[in-house]
């Protein structure tokens, strides 16, 4: 008597994989939301704190009172030198960059007077604005 011994195939239950996937999709999609797309990830150098800047690479700083008293680098002068003096700054510089710290009940104007002077000297120009408080 030939008895048969009955061969059971072996199976893997994935009834839970099915929660599981989910669950992993669900924490993908939360996370991609958080994720900046735009922003690009990259190395910066390291710099000592205690370097000094050259002189060549200070900038310019000119001032302007609500009085309308103009100051370069804390110099006060007249408004007929303002541009004579950037220009001999500037001329010492490779880049120049001039800091302009406009009191904020000037008009705009003003602004644009000490834009015009730097952009025929060739400075760049930067306005100093004070931190908001939130």
């Amino acid at each position: 008597m030939a008895l048969r011994k009955k061969h059971r195939d072996a199976e893997v239950s994935t009834d839970s994989l099915n929660d599981i996937m989910f669950f992993l999709l669900l924490f993908f999609l939360i996370l991609s939301t958080m994720v900046s797309p735009n922003s690009i990830k990259v190395n910066l150098p390291k710099s000592d704190s205690n370097v000094t800047i050259e002189n060549t690479k200070k900038p310019i700083h000119v001032a302007i009172t609500k009085d309308k008293k103009y100051f370069v680098n804390s110099i006060e002068i007249n408004l007929s030198n303002l541009e004579n003096e950037i220009s001999k700054l500037a001329s010492k510089q490779t880049e120049p960059t001039v800091l302009m710290h406009l009191d904020k009940e000037l008009s705009i104007q003003d602004e644009i007077d000490i834009m015009t002077i730097c952009y025929k000297l060739k400075c760049k120009t930067v306005l100093a604005t004070a931190p908001t408080n939130k």
